[in-house]
C-alpha cells in the first residue's frame, strides 16, 4: 500500500512557481494586447490546469477557476474604466485648447 502511494506521488507534477508566473505574465501580456501571446497564455494555463487537476478535487478546482474568472472581471472593468477616464479627460482637453481666442 505504501508502495502505490509513492508511485502515485511520483506520477503527480508539483505546481511550480514558475507554472503559475508563466500562466500570469502571459495573461497580462495578452490583456497588454499583445495577442501574439495568447498562444503561450493557453500553452502555461494548460500546464497549470493539467497539475492543478492532479491536485485537487473537481470542487475545489471550480472554485479557484471561478475565483480567477471574477478577479479578472474586476481587472477588465478597473481597466475599462481607467481607459474611458483617460478618454474623458482628453476630450475636455481637445475642447479646450480648439477654442479660438476672441
Amino acid at each position: 500500500m505504501a508502495n502505490q502511494l509513492s508511485n502515485v506521488e511520483k506520477e503527480i507534477e508539483k505546481i511550480l512557481p514558475e507554472d503559475i508566473i508563466n500562466a500570469l505574465q502571459s495573461g497580462y501580456k495578452v490583456f497588454q494586447g499583445e495577442s501574439d501571446q495568447i498562444d503561450d497564455l493557453i500553452k502555461n494555463s494548460g500546464i497549470l490546469l493539467k497539475k492543478a487537476s492532479q491536485r485537487f478535487t473537481t470542487t475545489q478546482l471550480i472554485l479557484g477557476i471561478a475565483g480567477a474568472a471574477i478577479i479578472a472581471i474586476i481587472a477588465a472593468k478597473k481597466a475599462a474604466d481607467a481607459v474611458s477616464d483617460d478618454h474623458d479627460i482628453a476630450s475636455d482637453d481637445h475642447k479646450h485648447t480648439s477654442a479660438k481666442p476672441a
